[in-house]
């Protein structure tokens, strides 16, 4: 049963009250870093990405050195991350291309970034959100099993659940309930035995609901 706009406003009055300063938990200091840390984070904890990255900005510092960098050595930089040679692969090919057609720089528009190798919705939902601004419902593991918890999406398809969001959350917020979301799923609702008990929203969670019964 969907909820109710009363249901989803209490929900998202909560989130923000308990997390009111959650934020991307990668480390960057411009849109190359975080485009760059966000491939990395597939399939592997921030943390080990954030260890892994101050050495590959220290070689390379800009889309261009990135391009013009062997692929073994690439690859060697990213291990720690998992599937190095599909993410290294991915960053050189990334890395070519904004340097041929985006003068060097990030793109600054879904069409464009998800033009680029190894860059999907999501990633370029981080780009936008946290480097430029520009609101975008990142659909990661997190956000995907809370959301169908809750009964905001029976969707399962990252796209449909994205869309599902974006007609639910209030614009403004989407970067901002994207992280607020990946918190509570660390910290309550996680995958396995989630803590439904101390949940701040299970009496308007459709999953939470049944679990205390």
């Amino acid at each position: 049963m969907p909820l109710s706009p009363e249901q989803t406003a209490r929900i998202l009055e909560a989130i923000e009250a308990h997390y009111p300063t959650a934020r991307c938990s990668l480390d960057f200091k411009n849109p190359y870093q975080l485009l760059a840390a966000t491939v990395l984070s597939a399939q592997c904890t921030d943390e080990r990405v954030n260890l892994t990255t101050p050495a590959l900005f220290a070689r390379c510092p800009s889309p261009a050195v990135l391009a013009q960098t062997p692929l073994a050595e690439l690859e060697q930089l990213v291990r720690p991350t998992g599937f190095f040679r599909n993410k290294a692969k991915n960053l050189k090919a990334a890395a070519g291309m904004m340097v041929a057609r985006f003068n060097g720089q990030v793109p600054q528009t879904m069409e464009e970034l998800i033009q680029l190798p190894g860059v999907a919705r999501k990633t370029a939902n981080v780009v936008l959100g946290n480097a430029f601004d520009t609101p975008g419902v990142v659909v990661d593991t997190h956000v995907r099993r809370i959301s169908q918890r809750i009964g905001w999406t029976k969707q399962t398809d990252p796209d449909k659940i994205e869309r599902d969001l974006m007609n639910i959350w209030p614009r403004e917020r989407w970067t901002r309930l994207s992280h607020q979301l990946i918190a509570h799923g660390r910290l309550l609702c996680v995958a396995r035995k989630p803590r439904c008990s101390e949940c701040f929203i299970q009496p308007d969670c459709d999953f939470g609901k049944k679990e205390i019964l």
